[in-house]
């Protein structure tokens, strides 16, 4: 049975309110979750954050030993979701005072990039659920794409309530062992930089043919912009969208013959993706 925000349980602990964080929040918020089951632990809020908690009546905490039933206006009870979105580089100074807070059902849901499930485990109570994610930026605009991977002991429930946090932001997709998520990081949570470049060498490229910097700049975000979104409205794969659009002996052709050369973009992007995927798991 699908799980929706008002069926979560309990209340959800967001620790850390960043960019990331405050995008889920708003997305979860939007997307009907109560704001009397979200409580926000974040020391540092931006001003956004603040605003936003303030107008729909989030508490924000400085501290996870702020956490009170009574304080806040809260049950009591462990969270029934803490979502885990501080700053991997500070995880082992905050996280064992939130893992304190996880009663025996509380599942804890982690997008701190790099960090593994067993990081994690080694603070909480032997068989909690835990769910793994990675998430990227256009999550901060709902169009977001995250992969999950959820531990032995995570139930379905728990898996269930995972995807509806994390699918209020984006699509979601869940991936069958946690050796994948270094190949997920490289792909998709790197993934948008990747893009960004591909319109800055193409508004660079439109320059040196003769064009004015700013019509090559707006003529190259629009294209990557519509493309994408033609092919997220699609039924059609990639490579048919491509030949779609590829008259033979063309103008795209002539340009797709250099791109698809035996040195051309997939062994580019290979060795990039094979990159990140290799530096994040030696960050891990």
């Amino acid at each position: 049975m699908k799980t929706v925000l008002t069926d979560l349980g309990g209340t959800v602990l967001l620790a850390g309110a960043g960019k990331m964080g405050g995008a889920m929040l708003a997305g979860w918020l939007d997307a009907g979750l109560p704001p009397a089951m979200a409580v926000v632990q974040e020391p540092q809020p931006a001003a956004e954050i603040i605003d936003l908690c303030a107008r729909r009546g989030v508490p924000l905490l400085g501290d996870a030993s702020a956490w009170s039933g009574t304080s806040q206006g809260r049950s009591a009870l462990p969270p029934a979701v803490i979502v885990v979105a501080i700053k991997p580089q500070v995880m082992g100074a905050v996280f064992p005072g939130l893992a304190a807070l996880a009663g025996p059902e509380t599942l804890t849901l982690s997008i701190a990039a790099g960090r593994t499930i067993a990081s994690f485990a080694e603070h909480l109570p032997p068989g909690a659920g835990i769910v793994r994610a990675m998430p990227n930026t256009p999550a901060a605009i709902g169009h977001g794409i995250t992969a999950m991977v959820a531990n032995s002991a995570a139930t379905a429930r728990h898996r269930q309530i995972a995807h509806a946090l994390l699918a209020a932001v984006g699509g979601v997709v869940e991936v069958p062992d946690e050796a994948m998520m270094d190949a997920v990081t490289g792909v998709s949570g790197s993934g948008p930089a990747y893009v960004f470049l591909l319109v800055e060498v193409m508004a660079q490229a439109g320059v040196d043919a003769g064009l004015p910097a700013d019509v090559a700049m707006r003529l190259a975000r629009a294209t990557v912009a519509g493309s994408g979104a033609l092919l997220a409205a699609a039924s059609d794969d990639a490579a048919t969208l491509r030949r779609n659009v590829t008259s033979p002996g063309g103008t795209t052709a002539a340009a797709l013959d250099v791109l698809m050369a035996s040195d051309g973009l997939q062994p580019l992007v290979t060795r990039a993706i094979a990159a990140a995927t290799a530096r994040g798991r030696a960050l891990s």
